[in-house]
């Protein structure tokens, strides 16, 4: 791994993580769906017309249209979708501790549904997180949080664990910066259905809106999601996916910090549980 390869593994998971944050910010002056719908239209646009700018083409196989379709589906509309929701009543932190057990999912659907061979420190490393899950919603459930936002968070969670899979399909082939784009006017297409019929267009307009609309829209929308696509395409999944042991310790400290979230001492201890069974997971698999 050369260090351009580590430097956008650490920027991807900065932007990764900063992005519950700037969503609980969202979330509290305008409609969950509706804003994210939006946010996906405009990072869409953005991203093809960047793409078609640098002669990039959306003709592509049918290999990379069903992974641009499932991407689109499981993460933009239904992992997003769901903890934008969910995010009304769960906090920022809770929410990227969850959405971080990820790769630890990856690792055992592949496992249990594919017989993917998994090592003694794979093993060791999914214990680790399912402890350091179960120490946390413990602490989180007795001291009040949500139980249908936690619910929504966990489902999408699994979203999000269908649309890694899905991701060696969709960026295999080149025109990187076109899926991405494409990708994410498939969600938007689908959430602006249940936006639409389901929510009341209220918004309270004021600078802290716009400030985390404009860097969801940018930076973990558009900016984060192409950086990922390049790092696969570098470095290839296994050793991409070894980042995301960051995103529990990020998550949690951009929440603490620009959000001012109370961090507990059994939050802090679950964490460094999930961040170390996530790499030995994720180290297990280069062995």
């Amino acid at each position: 791994m050369d260090i351009k390869a580590i430097f956008m593994g650490l920027a991807f998971a900065l932007m990764w993580s900063s992005a519950f944050t700037s969503a609980r910010v969202i979330v509290e002056y305008a409609p969950p769906l509706s804003a994210l719908a939006l946010r996906f239209l405009i990072s869409g646009l953005i991203g093809v017309g960047i793409a078609w700018a640098l002669g990039q083409s959306a003709r592509l196989s049918r290999r990379q249209w069903t992974g641009v379709l499932v991407f689109g589906l499981c993460q933009n509309a239904l992992y997003l979708g769901l903890n934008f929701v969910a995010m009304q009543t769960v906090s920022a932190s809770l929410a990227a501790i969850i959405a971080s057990t990820m790769p630890l999912l990856v690792a055992l659907a592949g496992w249990l549904a594919f017989g993917t061979k998994v090592r003694p420190m794979g093993i060791a490393g999914l214990i680790a997180g399912v402890a350091g899950v179960a120490l946390i919603m413990g602490a989180r459930l007795q001291g009040g949080a949500d139980l249908y936002g936690i619910l929504l968070c966990v489902i999408a969670v699994f979203s999000l664990t269908i649309a890694t899979m899905a991701v060696l399909g969709a960026s295999s082939g080149g025109n990187v910066l076109m899926i991405v784009g494409l990708q994410m006017l498939v969600g938007s297409a689908i959430l602006w259905a249940p936006a639409l019929a389901f929510e009341t267009l209220e918004v309270t307009w004021n600078w802290q809106l716009g400030v985390a609309f404009v860097y969801t829209t940018l930076v973990p929308g558009l900016a984060a999601t192409l950086v990922w696509f390049l790092l696969v395409g570098r470095i290839g999944a296994v050793k991409a996916s070894t980042f995301h042991f960051l995103n529990p310790f990020l998550g949690v400290a951009t929440a603490a910090i620009l959000l001012g979230e109370a961090i507990g001492v059994l939050d802090v201890v679950g964490v460094a549980i999930i961040a170390g069974g996530i790499l030995a997971v994720q180290l297990s698999k280069q062995v």
